[in-house]
C-alpha cells in the first residue's frame, strides 16, 4: 500500500475545549451530553461561516484551521457571544464554558487529521484562556487588522510546555458596545459541507467524555485553568493606571484619613470608568510613606500611568495638587492644582478623574457620564465621618470594625438619606458574621441585611451592599442566593478587587472549584499585591482540587502575612496530612489551637458551609489525619 500523502504549511489554527466537561456530565449526563453536542454543532456552523475549516474533535476539545486570522478570531468571539446568551437560559449550573486559543504556525494535514508546532501552540494558547475567553500570539495580532472592534490584553511571555522560548501571549476580547463584525461575503463555504460528519465527530466526542466521567479513565487535573504565576496582567489596549496614596500636607496627622479617604475615593470613582484600568487600594497603599521610584512602580504593578499628589485641608478649605506620569519615562503629562471647600468635595474629585480622563483620551459612556457629578450627601459632616469610619475599617481587626461602625452610624444619624454609609454598616456587620468576631450572629445576620436593604432603598449602584447580602446567604448556606448576589457585585462593579474574591470564596463552598480559582486570579490581577484574604481562599480551593502542593506553596505565603488567622493554619494543616507531612501538620495543628483552643472536628462539621457533602468529609478526614481533636 502507497504511503499517504502529507500536505504541510502554515496555518491559522484554533483550538477550544469545554471546561470542567467532566464535572457537567457528573451532575447530569443526559443534559450535559445534550448542552455539550448542541454547543460544538453551533461552534462548528460558526467556524464555517467565517471561512474555516473544523478538523478535529479530540476528547472534550475542537480543531479548526483558517486561512487568515481575522476570520477565526471573529468566529472565535461570534460564538462566545452566542454562548453567554446559550447558557443564560438555564436555571441549572450545566453550562458549558468554553475557552479558544488561536495561533499561527506549520502544520501537517493527512486525510483531514491535522499535527504540528502550531496545533501544540493554539492549544497551550487555550489553557491560558479564561471560561469564555480568548488568547493569541503576537503573530496572530500582527495579522488582525487594526480596524476591528477587538480590544487586546498583553499578559506578557509565558512559559509553554513544548516550547523552548516564552511565547507572547494576548487575550482578546469584544470591544464595548461593538458587534462581531460578519462574515466576508463571497468567500463562505457550503453550510451542508461536512455537516453530517461533524454531527457524527460530536456525538462520538460527547460520548467519550461521559464514558471517561463514568469509568474514571481521565485525570482531569491538566485540564485545571492555567493560573500565571504573574497577576499583573494589564489590558494593552486599556489605559491602565495606579492612584498612589497622596501626602497629607494640612500639618495636622490627625488628617491622615482625609488624605486616604479622598486618594481611595478617587481610585473607586476611577476604576468604575470602563475605558480604564486602576490598579486596587491595596496594591497602590502598600507604597504608603515610602519614597518610591514612580517608574519601578508603574513596572511593580503593571500599569503605564501612576497619579501622585497632595491634600491640603485647612478648616473647611481643600486644594488637591495632583499629577499624572508616564510610569515608561517618568515624565509628567500634566500637574495641576485644584482648590475648594468641603461642600465642593465631590466636585473636586469629579475634576481631578475628568482632568485624567482626558490626558488619556478615554471614551465616556453614557454610564460614565452619569457617575460624574454625584453628590453621595450634601452634608460634609457625614461624609468626613464616613472617611474616618473607612479609616477605622481598613485597619480590619476586630475592634477597628466596631469603631468603624460606630462612625457611619453617627454619619447616617445627620444625613438619614446617606445611602454608602448604610451599605458600609451592612458590611461591618457581614465582616464580624464572616470572621466570627460577633457575638450574636443572628443578630448580625438580620442587622447586615436590614442595613443593606436600606442602603438599596436610596442606591442600587453601592457593591458593598450585594458583597454584603453574598456574604450573609453564604452564611445561612443559602449558596444559590450568595452566588447570585456576588455576580450582582461584579455587575455594579466589574474592576470591584474585593468582589472578585468575595465571588471566588462563594464559589469554592458551592462546588465551583475551577470558576473559584479564575475569579481569585481576576482579584489578584486588579490588586496585584494581593491580601491574606485572597491566597487562603485560593489555597482552600486548591486543597480541594487535590493540588496540594499548588496548596501549601499559597497557603504559607497566605500565613506569613495573616499568621494569626486560625483558618489559614487549619487548611495548611489538612494539606500537609494529605502531602503525608505529619510533622508539618502536627505543627500547623498546635498553631491553629494556640490562636482558638476550642477547635474541634465536631465543630468544623457543624460551622461548616460546604454544599457538597465530598467536600467537607474531604477536609474533615485530612484534619482527622492531621491530628484535630474529634
Amino acid at each position: 500500500m502507497a504511503a499517504k500523502r502529507l500536505s504541510g504549511k502554515l496555518a491559522v489554527i484554533l483550538h477550544a475545549d469545554v471546561i470542567g466537561s467532566t464535572a457537567l456530565v457528573q451532575q447530569d449526563e443526559q443534559k450535559a451530553h445534550a448542552r455539550i453536542q448542541d454547543s460544538f454543532q453551533r461552534f462548528g456552523k460558526t467556524i464555517s461561516n467565517y471561512h474555516g475549516q473544523v478538523r478535529e474533535l479530540r476528547g472534550d476539545a475542537l480543531l479548526a484551521e483558517f486561512e487568515r486570522a481575522s476570520d477565526a478570531i471573529s468566529a472565535a468571539l461570534s460564538f462566545q457571544s452566542d454562548q453567554l446568551n446559550y447558557n443564560a437560559q438555564f436555571d441549572d449550573d450545566i453550562r458549558p464554558l468554553v475557552r479558544v486559543g488561536i495561533a499561527m504556525g506549520e502544520v501537517v494535514i493527512a486525510d483531514d487529521t491535522i499535527t504540528g508546532a502550531g496545533v501544540v501552540l493554539a492549544q497551550r494558547l487555550e489553557q491560558l484562556a479564561d471560561p469564555g475567553g480568548l488568547c493569541i500570539t503576537p503573530a496572530i495580532r500582527e495579522a488582525m487588522p487594526r480596524r476591528l472592534p477587538f480590544e487586546l490584553e498583553n499578559i506578557g511571555e509565558q512559559a509553554l510546555k513544548g516550547f523552548d522560548e516564552p511565547v507572547g501571549v494576548y487575550r482578546v476580547a469584544l470591544s464595548a458596545g461593538a458587534t462581531v463584525p460578519p462574515p466576508e461575503p463571497g468567500r463562505s463555504r457550503d453550510p451542508a459541507e461536512g455537516s453530517q460528519r461533524f454531527r457524527i465527530m460530536a456525538t462520538a466526542v460527547v460520548l467519550a467524555v461521559i464514558a471517561a466521567a463514568t469509568y474514571g479513565f481521565v485525570t482531569w487535573q491538566s485540564r485545571e485553568p492555567v493560573i500565571p504565576e504573574s497577576t499583573q496582567q494589564v489590558p494593552s489596549e486599556k489605559p491602565s493606571i495606579a492612584v498612589l496614596p497622596f501626602d497629607n500636607m494640612s500639618g495636622d496627622p490627625d488628617q491622615e484619613y482625609f488624605a486616604d479617604g479622598i486618594t481611595e475615593d478617587l481610585t473607586t470613582d476611577l476604576s468604575r470608568i470602563s475605558g480604564l484600568f486602576v490598579v486596587a487600594r491595596n496594591s497602590s497603599f502598600s507604597y504608603k510613606g515610602r519614597s518610591v521610584d514612580v517608574r519601578k512602580v508603574a513596572e511593580e504593578l503593571g500599569v503605564r500611568y501612576v497619579l501622585e499628589g497632595s491634600i491640603r485641608r485647612v478648616n473647611n478649605q481643600i486644594r488637591i495638587n495632583a499629577q499624572l506620569i508616564d510610569g515608561s519615562t517618568g515624565g509628567h503629562i500634566w500637574a495641576d492644582r485644584f482648590d475648594g471647600t468641603m461642600a465642593d468635595v465631590f466636585a473636586l474629585q469629579d475634576n481631578v478623574n475628568r482632568k485624567i480622563v482626558a490626558a488619556l483620551e478615554v471614551n465616556l459612556t453614557a454610564a460614565d457620564e452619569k457617575r460624574f457629578n454625584r453628590v453621595e450627601t450634601t452634608n460634609p459632616d457625614a461624609y468626613d465621618l464616613l472617611l474616618r469610619g473607612v479609616e477605622q475599617y481598613n485597619f480590619f481587626n476586630r475592634e477597628a470594625i466596631a469603631e468603624a461602625r460606630v462612625l457611619f452610624e453617627q454619619a447616617v444619624a445627620i444625613d438619614p438619606n446617606y445611602a454608602r454609609a448604610y451599605a458600609n454598616i451592612a458590611l461591618t456587620h457581614a465582616t464580624e458574621v464572616n470572621f466570627q468576631w460577633t457575638r450574636d450572629r443572628e443578630a448580625s445576620v438580620r442587622l447586615g441585611l436590614e442595613f443593606a436593604d436600606k442602603a438599596l432603598a436610596l442606591d442600587d449602584s453601592i457593591p458593598q451592599i450585594y458583597l454584603t447580602r453574598s456574604i450573609l446567604y453564604l452564611s445561612q448556606r443559602q449558596h444559590q442566593a450568595a452566588l447570585e448576589a456576588a455576580r450582582r457585585t461584579i455587575e455594579v462593579h466589574p474592576n470591584y478587587a474585593d468582589g472578585r474574591a468575595t465571588m471566588a470564596f462563594i464559589q469554592s463552598y458551592s462546588g465551583h472549584l475551577e470558576p473559584a480559582l479564575i475569579s481569585i486570579a481576576r482579584a489578584k490581577q486588579i490588586n496585584p499585591q494581593g491580601t491574606g484574604v485572597y491566597m487562603a481562599v485560593e489555597g482552600r480551593t486548591l486543597f480541594l482540587l487535590g493540588r496540594y502542593e499548588d496548596a501549601a506553596r499559597v497557603l504559607e505565603e497566605a500565613l506569613e502575612r495573616n499568621p494569626g488567622f486560625d483558618r489559614i493554619h487549619l487548611h495548611m494543616a489538612a494539606v500537609n496530612a494529605e502531602l503525608g507531612r505529619l510533622d508539618d501538620a502536627a505543627w500547623s495543628v498546635d498553631e491553629a489551637l494556640a490562636i482558638s483552643p476550642d477547635i474541634s472536628l465536631a465543630r468544623e462539621r457543624s460551622e461548616g458551609i460546604y454544599l457538597r457533602d465530598s467536600d467537607i468529609e474531604h477536609y474533615i478526614e485530612a484534619l482527622r489525619k492531621a491530628g484535630i481533636p474529634e
